[in-house]
């Protein structure tokens, strides 16, 4: 077995980690905030449109019901422009612990990951939150992360990082 590639930033707390034979992303990120708190920030639409995606674009919710067998929509904007969007649906929302959704970029509507994030108590009282996406092949999940998805991971995290230490 080859070893994982991971790119950790020690400022942003952030682990992103592929394995070169496995077509799958890993992100590990530590907030400072109890695990029902960080979890509702991942469900919560309000919230979510508040921190998801760089910062540099809006993000506007087009459609969400976060429950299990429930679906979302939503876009990012840059300047009054509309440049991407995103939709999937929810296949496990297990409150405070577990979250399972599918997420597919509206410019490849064949590209479907299938995500699952767990919400782990941290000894400080904070959280683990470890993110799996899983894709079809290699050839999508480097697309995936040539297409500047660790940039607006970071930034995304940092944004919540600050609704999170804001109640």
């Amino acid at each position: 077995m080859k070893a994982t590639t991971t790119t950790d930033d020690p400022t942003t707390r952030t682990r992103i980690e592929a394995h070169p034979d496995l077509p799958w992303i890993r992100i590990v990120r530590d907030f400072a905030a109890p695990r029902a708190r960080v979890f509702r920030a991942w469900i919560d639409p309000e919230l979510v449109a508040r921190w998801l995606g760089p910062k540099d674009l809006e993000l506007r919710i087009e459609h969400w019901d976060g429950r299990t067998g429930g679906s979302y929509r939503y876009t990012n904007w840059r300047d009054g422009e509309q440049i991407a969007g995103f939709y999937g649906s929810f296949h496990e929302v297990r409150p405070d612990e577990r979250l399972v959704q599918t997420f597919t970029y509206d410019g490849v509507p064949d590209g479907v990951s299938l995500e699952t994030a767990t919400f782990d108590d941290l000894p400080d009282g904070g959280t683990r939150v470890t993110v799996l996406s899983l894709v079809e092949n290699l050839v999508a999940r480097d697309q995936m992360l040539a297409s500047g998805m660790e940039h607006g991971v970071r930034e995304g995290y940092e944004k919540l990082d600050q609704l999170l230490a804001t109640g």
